[in-house]
């Protein structure tokens, strides 16, 4: 499992781990982790042009050591000074070793414009003309926007032709939420060090990364728990529920779906399934005329109860959990179905249409048994009543808000799928494709997190596992949501065939 960390939970790592080092040495193994990764990303570095662009904090400094190691192999660098901060001994040794100084400060404190001799338009010649450029002006600490001259030299990163690597965070990211303000480096690769820092991870922040590198400089034994987490291939595979020789339909799980109406028959073929080729033991199906007549076509498997119009779910017989909404509607018969399947008391899975019928009415949600929302960004924002623009500038923040304030487990999807539910770290998923913004996606992702809640797995769990799955499935495309549901059991035997082996 990865685990990702705050800023202050990193900082109190590093002081507790520098009072036992001796002076510089966390810097020099951070050096010397980022020199290998530039190395590496370069191909060649005799003859190549490097470009360091250098803050006043410690990635600054770790950026011109690793600068004074690319130089003594050949690489012609410049270091570009933008930040208040004199670094001494690690400015001595990028010179020793041959490279060159621009010193922007110098240039703006005589009273030229940023654009003159020494200045910025220099920093721009040399940033379009480097191989590698190494993003060294905001560390970990930096928040909001970015002010100048790192802003302009953030933008000029965008014109660099060779790659772009940020040190530890790039500048403009907020390491400890994913957050930007304004301008950012938009990074090749991020070079981090000691551990993952959350931003890195949730977007925007993770999008400005790139390819994340990680650099052990010994904190492991000084972190404490994580704020947020990451399931790996190996720790999905442990997870799910597998059948053993005692196994029948009903122990494996049997789920309940109640999604589809008259206008989106598609809906519900798509939620069974996700549910089906998950490995439920059994899916009932409850619906209206149409969508019945779908599912039944389709998937023969499915036991399925129709149900006439204003018509709950109580006839349907006993199921280990609920999925609510996908297609169903937001009018009275719709609303009829959904406090029948709310009244219920096993794990409800709330999608699509019923999440706006329980933005009208939050009390719906208040039951015993547990919940679990999947809320894309504007679905989100009705429950919240917050714009959507700012649930997606600050996506980690409003779904830990989401989980305190509704009582439920959340799953909010988007570029970054993140799953939250209160007094545990929020899981980020990092298997999701741009592939997977299409119709009909969102309604197999409900009945697979569905068929998995079925099977035994909380709310947290089988959100989490869910997103994994459907990410992979939905890697390569183009795709539409029938390539998903086709493609989940190879991804499933896939993991466990990687378990097996010890993989």
């Amino acid at each position: 499992m990865l685990t990702a960390y705050t800023t202050d939970q990193i900082r109190a790592a590093e002081a507790a781990l520098m009072a036992r080092s001796p002076e510089g040495a966390l810097m020099e193994r951070a050096a010397a982790g980022l020199a290998a990764i530039c190395a590496r990303t370069l191909g060649r570095v005799y003859g190549s042009r490097v470009v360091l662009l250098i803050g006043g904090g410690d990635n600054g400094g770790d950026a011109l050591y690793a600068g004074a190691r690319l130089a003594s192999r050949g690489a012609r660098v410049d270091a570009i000074l933008a930040g208040a901060r004199v670094h001494g001994s690690e400015l001595e040794a990028l010179r020793r070793a041959g490279g060159r100084v621009t010193d922007l400060r110098a240039a703006t404190a005589g009273g030229g414009e940023a654009g003159g001799i020494g200045g910025v338009a220099v920093a721009g010649e040399l940033i379009r003309a480097a191989d590698l450029v190494v993003d060294g002006l905001v560390g970990i600490g930096g928040t909001g926007a970015l002010r100048e001259p790192y802003a302009t030299l953030a933008g000029l990163t965008a014109e660099a032709a060779g790659a772009v690597v940020a040190v530890d965070v790039p500048s403009g990211v907020d390491a400890g939420s994913g957050q930007v303000g304004g301008a950012a480096v938009r990074a090749d690769v991020t070079v981090t060090f000691g551990a993952y820092k959350i931003g890195l991870l949730v977007d925007p922040g993770a999008e400005h990364a790139g390819r994340v590198e990680f650099v052990d400089i010994g904190l492991g034994p000084h972190l404490p728990g994580p704020e947020a987490t990451a399931l790996t291939g190996a720790d999905v595979a442990l997870l799910l529920p597998r059948p053993d020789a005692g196994s029948d339909k009903y122990s494996r799980g049997v789920v309940g779906v109640a999604a589809g109406s008259h206008q989106y028959t598609g809906a519900a073929v798509l939620a069974v399934g996700g549910a089906i080729r998950a490995g439920a033991g059994m899916v009932r199906y409850a619906g209206v005329a149409e969508p019945v007549a779908q599912v039944r076509a389709r998937w023969p498997e499915a036991v399925i109860t129709p149900l006439e119009p204003g018509e709950g779910i109580e006839e349907v017989g006993r199921v280990q959990a609920w999925v609510l909404g996908p297609g169903l509607g937001t009018g009275p018969e719709a609303l009829a179905v959904a406090r029948s399947v709310l009244a219920s008391d096993v794990p409800v899975l709330v999608d699509a249409d019923a999440l706006t019928l329980v933005s009208r009415d939050r009390s719906l949600l208040r039951r015993a048994a547990p919940v679990l929302i999947t809320p894309h960004a504007g679905e989100l924002s009705r429950l919240l009543d917050v714009p959507r623009a700012r649930i997606e500038a600050r996506r980690l923040e409003h779904v830990r808000r989401a989980a305190a304030e509704l009582g439920v487990t959340v799953l909010l999807k988007g570029s970054t799928t993140l799953v939250a539910q209160q007094g545990r770290p929020v899981r980020v998923n990092l298997t999701g494709s741009p592939w997977l913004a299409t119709g009909g996606t969102g309604d197999v992702l409900a009945g697979l997190a569905g068929a998995l809640l079925a099977g035994g797995l909380d709310g947290y769990d089988a959100a989490s596992c869910a997103a994994h799955l459907h990410g992979i499935a939905g890697q390569h495309g183009p795709l539409a949501a029938w390539d998903v549901v086709e493609a989940l059991p190879a991804v499933i035997r896939s993991l466990a065939d990687r378990l097996r082996e010890g993989v």
